[in-house]
């Protein structure tokens, strides 16, 4: 019987000399940002400053012609800043790194060059298994910008994102309850003489903390509900002042809500949110009262909630008006890209400072935590859970 074959050669058994790891000089960047497609999106991933920050760091920008017009910031003031200004959509998405809000559709994934680096969101529940394939045939290295951890384990973009979306919904109430808007005529302020308004909160989180902070400070009479006692008083801490709180008890919620003027829903679940409000309780909620239900992307806590847009954000159902747009940051595109962009801005120099991308995985677990796709191969066990696709761990391919 013959020998068995080794796979090694001869002089890949040899021994060998010890390789090791030079450091690695600072790299220099190649950025895309494409203008954003989807519907009503208004966002942009960098500001002219940010982008001033970037090209005096020997960076390259490339944006796409009113790529910022959205958000109020103009092809001039980009160029001014050091960016190369083009109203070819092409080229700015063959840049080796892509910036974006959104996650890339299919007609922008097929014109992106094989093993670039795309940066975005994911939103895993509204992608197709196609478009982590395509990914896969381009050999891309793709992180997800809401997944990636500060050095204290938070989420930086999530984080920053919610507190616009929880000051947002006292603002939007607001406006909603004035009598220009069809509402009962009330308005958020301390008056003299004048009962405050009644603000009931669903959830103990970052969008409920930051709609108590807005609506106290406007002397509204806040309650907030949530299962966890721990949410409640880490929530009356950051708040530094005592409210009313409750855990989530039928009897309990349905009386604050039938005395309210304002209900904002702030609840996330894993997979959905919970509806914690049944038809019932928006029935019995008084006339002219106003629900504003930021948890709508992930279903929505009201039973009566239906998705709506900016275009036409409200509707009524049992006399109280209902507002249910998921994109609430975008309402605020300007203020919500400076937010984004002070987060990008400073990931991107450490990138570049350590050497490119690879390195910064490396070192960086928090970045390396928002990596899904490493040179077309999946390494998020979610994702791969969730559309049945192999997966690696990035711990092993990296080091």
């Amino acid at each position: 019987m013959s020998a068995m074959k080794s796979p090694f050669s001869k002089q890949q058994l040899l021994p060998q000399e010890e390789m090791l790891e030079i450091a690695k000089g600072k790299g220099e960047l190649f950025i895309g940002i494409p203008k954003e497609t989807h519907y009503q999106e208004k966002r942009v991933c960098l500001t002219p400053d940010a982008v001033a920050a970037l090209t005096a760091h020997g960076h390259r920008i490339m944006i796409e012609s009113n790529a910022g017009l959205a958000a109020n910031f103009s092809d001039a003031d980009y160029s001014e800043a050091g960016a190369e200004v083009t109203p070819d959509t092409k080229k700015v998405f063959s840049c080796p790194m892509l910036l974006k809000i959104e996650p890339p559709s299919m007609d922008e994934l097929a014109m992106m060059n094989p093993q670039c680096v795309l940066i975005s969101a994911l939103q895993l529940k509204t992608q197709s298994k196609k478009y982590f394939e395509v990914l896969a045939s381009k050999r891309a290295t793709a992180l997800a910008f809401e997944f990636i951890r500060d050095e204290d384990g938070s989420l930086p973009a999530v984080r920053t994102l919610s507190e616009i979306a929880g000051t947002a919904s006292v603002l939007i109430a607001a406006e909603l309850l004035t009598n220009l808007k069809g509402g009962n005529g009330l308005m958020f302020g301390n008056i003299s003489g004048v009962p405050p308004i009644r603000v009931v909160i669903l959830g103990a989180g970052t969008v409920a903390e930051f709609a108590a902070r807005a609506a106290i400070g406007l002397g509204a009479n806040v309650q907030v509900f949530d299962n966890s006692i721990t949410k409640l008083r880490c929530l009356q801490n950051n708040l530094g002042r005592q409210l009313q709180t409750s855990t989530v008890q039928p009897k309990k919620l349905s009386e604050a809500l039938s005395n309210c003027d304002v209900a904002i829903g702030a609840v996330r679940g894993k997979n959905r949110s919970p509806v914690l409000v049944t038809e019932a309780m928006v029935r019995n909620m008084p006339k002219g009262s106003v629900i504003v239900d930021v948890s709508i992307d992930m279903g929505g806590c009201f039973e009566t909630s239906e998705l709506t847009s900016h275009d036409k954000p409200t509707f009524e159902k049992f006399e109280v008006t209902h507002y249910c747009v998921p994109n609430i940051p975008s309402r605020y595109a300007r203020t919500a890209s400076v937010s984004i962009s002070n987060i990008f801005t400073p990931y991107l120099l450490q990138i570049a400072e350590e050497g490119g991308l690879e390195n910064s995985l490396r070192f960086n677990r928090g970045l390396r935590n928002g990596l899904y796709f490493y040179h077309g191969i999946l390494t998020n066990k979610g994702v791969a859970d969730w559309f049945s696709l192999p997966y690696n761990d990035v711990n092993l391919l990296i080091f």
